[in-house]
């Protein structure tokens, strides 16, 4: 399979249409495990390759460090999915998903925030320089 911008926009499309169906069954105000549970057990019903609590290399000067660093959830083994159940959405969420991005090397990020009224209003979506080096369609 060839990756294209569509294509990791369309499964993009496809892991918050799965975000939706998680909040609209559960709604706000629940801890951002249990959502995160909830979203990986839809997210396997569409038969994607779902890797949650993935561990984050940090690499220093061409060394590995030992790192505590883990993303919520990788989808097809292109797509960062982190998640939140926060009332107020700050600016190092959209920084660790870049660090995030920057460390795997990865195209796209989606940051879904779970404690909120629509999915949509609060979602941040990233794209890296590799997305924008990839075929259109």
């Amino acid at each position: 399979m060839i990756i294209t911008q569509k294509y990791i926009n369309d499964t993009a499309y496809a892991i918050v249409g799965c975000a939706i169906e998680v909040h609209r069954h559960l709604g706000p105000g629940l801890l951002e495990s249990v959502y995160q549970t909830c979203l990986v057990d839809e997210l396997n019903r569409y038969d994607f390759n779902v890797q949650p609590q993935v561990w984050v290399p940090v690499i220093y000067k061409k060394k590995i460090l030992d790192s505590t660093l883990k993303l919520d959830i990788l989808v097809n083994d292109l797509i960062i999915v982190e998640l939140k159940a926060q009332e107020n959405m700050i600016p190092l969420y959209k920084a660790q998903l870049l660090s995030y991005l920057k460390l795997t090397d990865k195209p796209k990020g989606l940051l879904i925030n779970f404690h909120t009224e629509s999915i949509i209003k609060d979602l941040v979506t990233l794209v890296t320089e590799n997305f924008s080096k990839l075929a259109k369609a």
